[in-house]
């Protein structure tokens, strides 16, 4: 099937480059000149139009709820320039209340599969991302030559929707352990502790994280919160978790950790 790539940022440009490589048909979308794209500009569309018109699969991987709206109903509106579209792969990381209203929202026809997935950015370079699938099994099978390209853990979690629930719920632990690895990292410069010598021995005890174990690896480890990187994008997924429960459990722990999230300083 002819496969698009909404989204070519740090993550779907990564993700539509491992298809080209396994041999997939793939062209991808951005709102930057297709010039930014190096070697890969030739497969890149320089508008929504010739981008969607004759793609049968979108993956789209824009940053939140807004740029959804403006990739599929407005600015862009690709959903109405793709006669062709048989799937739309939702591979954001949205509230999970969102997509169940936005499957409803697909012109006859498109079938709407929830696809999150998680990794760094090198993990999208090098086609071993982890995927958290929601939909019925015969349209994952067609799409699994796809998701074998761009991933090596592939999860199938349930019907349409599960994948986008469990994957705010994986982030809210993630979430968890950056917030507890970074703090412990501030406490040990104030009391003297290497922090180096830390996260090793962390890597080897019950303080071992899939964070505090890729530290060095991880591009955005370091970071402080900004709305527009990496650590913004989290803050968002856990919001959209708190988004999807009760909010009669919100209170305490989870909304401290978002709290947390948000008051990241830079580490130099």
């Amino acid at each position: 099937m002819k496969i698009g790539v909404a989204g070519c940022g740090r993550m779907g440009f990564g993700m539509a480059r491992a298809m080209a490589r396994s041999g997939l048909d793939v062209t991808g979308f951005d709102v930057r000149p297709i010039e930014e794209f190096g070697e890969f500009a030739n497969r890149m569309a320089a508008d929504p139009g010739s981008f969607a018109g004759d793609r049968e699969v979108i993956i789209t991987v824009v940053r939140d709820i807004a740029q959804t709206e403006a990739l599929l109903f407005d600015e862009q509106a690709i959903l109405g320039k793709s006669p062709r579209l048989r799937y739309l792969v939702v591979s954001s990381t949205l509230s999970p209340r969102y997509f169940a209203s936005l499957a409803e929202r697909m012109p006859e026809g498109v079938i709407v599969i929830d696809a999150p997935m998680s990794g760094a950015q090198v993990a999208a370079d090098e086609g071993r991302l982890s995927f958290m699938l929601g939909g019925e099994e015969a349209d994952l099978d067609l799409l699994q030559p796809a998701f074998e390209a761009m991933g090596t853990k592939i999860h199938r979690v349930g019907p349409a929707g599960a994948g986008m629930t469990a994957k705010v719920l994986n982030n809210f632990v993630a979430g968890s352990a950056m917030a507890g690895v970074r703090q412990a990292l501030d406490w040990a410069g104030d009391l003297g502790v290497d922090r180096e010598r830390l996260l090793a021995l962390m890597h080897d005890s019950s303080g071992q994280t899939w964070f505090g174990s890729n530290f060095d690896q991880i591009e955005f480890a370091r970071n402080g919160y900004d709305v527009e990187n990496t650590v913004g994008i989290l803050k968002k997924d856990l919001e959209s978790c708190l988004d999807a429960v009760d909010p009669e459990t919100h209170s305490g722990f989870p909304e401290a950790l978002v709290a947390a999230i948000g008051r990241l300083k830079p580490i130099n």
